[in-house]
């Protein structure tokens, strides 16, 4: 028995940035309009195909299967379908590959962006695509890239190695334009040096598989086990106040009752609790201060700052968009 009618897209969607969710909601309007029954289905290579082919060049993760399943799903995906890059995929030829999907979902349509590529060595692209579907009468189309405008007014186009490229630098409402929504760092709470609620400022270190942005001060909006929200100073580096140390991330949360000993979230275990955090704005870098007094007066500084920039951005539009993309070289400022 054949599955119902379905459109595709395949790809790997890490980050989940404006050009995929384009492409998803295309697909769903697709998806109406030739009745396609099994509605969107979305494979998604999970890792990276290049854990498999190139480990030294795999790409930073920016979201978790479960998270990019969740954020194909708002844009319009029925299902998201994980394809593990085995040798045995990864060596198929274009229509082999495509004779596995056809075989498997019964597509009417196959929606994709501008650089698709798929196939033994990204062999196959659009025109390969188009050649092996005409005859069967499956509909392929392609949805343009979509630019982001950023603050130092260079547009680019909406790509996860250029979301990966301004994480890395820091520039947190850089990406948020390139992705339409904050960075995402979801982790568990782990154990640090517990110097932070000795200071005043008792901070949750957080152990994440997501992309940690470079090192520096961030403003972002916490969410808690309860789902509350709360604004965050997260502090990512070595720590340079106290001597050599491992890189970290740990987020002081502000506007949650504590004890002044203890991390400032009552109600749940010291760790292994789960917290997200949306980046949403940069504060500064990272430094040594003269005094361990002069680096809290500049906590204190970077905490009001933090509040500041969340309510900014929980009453502001986020970053626009813009559905065709011109690409431009791209500055280095935060």
């Amino acid at each position: 028995m054949r599955p119902p009618p379905t459109v595709i897209s395949i790809g790997t969607f890490d980050g989940v940035h404006a050009g995929h969710a384009a492409i998803v909601r295309r697909a769903h309007e697709l998806a109406q309009a030739h009745n396609a029954t099994g509605g969107v289905t979305v494979l998604s290579f999970d890792p990276h195909p290049l854990t498999r082919r190139a480990p030294e060049r795999a790409p930073a993760r920016l979201t978790t299967f479960l998270q990019r399943t969740r954020l194909l799903t708002r844009a319009g995906a029925t299902t998201v379908e994980r394809l593990e890059p085995t040798d045995d995929i990864l060596a198929l030829t274009p229509a082999a590959f495509l004779e596995w999907v056809i075989a498997k979902h019964n597509p009417v349509a196959f929606v994709e962006g501008h650089d698709f590529r798929f196939g033994k060595d990204r062999s196959g692209g659009l025109d390969t695509l188009r050649a092996l579907c005409q005859p069967r009468g499956i509909v392929v189309e392609t949805v343009p890239a979509v630019a982001a405008g950023l603050s130092d007014n260079t547009v680019v186009t909406a790509s996860s190695s250029i979301a990966r490229w301004l994480l890395e630098r820091g520039r947190a409402r850089d990406a948020w334009a390139v992705l339409a929504r904050p960075y995402r760092i979801e982790g568990a709470v782990v154990r640090g040096d517990r110097r932070g609620r000795t200071l005043g400022f008792p901070t949750a270190n957080i152990d994440s598989p997501n992309l940690i942005p470079a090192d520096g001060v961030y403003a972002t909006l916490a969410t808690l086990p309860d789902g509350s929200t709360t604004p965050g100073a997260l502090s990512v580096g070595t720590k340079p106040q106290f001597g050599p140390h491992a890189r970290t991330a740990e987020v002081h949360l502000l506007g949650v009752e504590g004890e002044p000993d203890a991390p400032n979230l009552p109600g749940l275990p010291e760790y292994g609790w789960p917290i997200c955090l949306d980046l949403v704005g940069w504060v500064r870098e990272q430094m040594r201060f003269a005094t361990v007094e002069h680096m809290l007066e500049q906590i204190h500084r970077d905490c009001g700052r933090v509040s500041r920039i969340v309510d900014t951005v929980t009453t502001a539009p986020p970053p626009p968009t813009q559905p065709a993309a011109t690409t431009h070289h791209h500055g280095t400022t935060p």
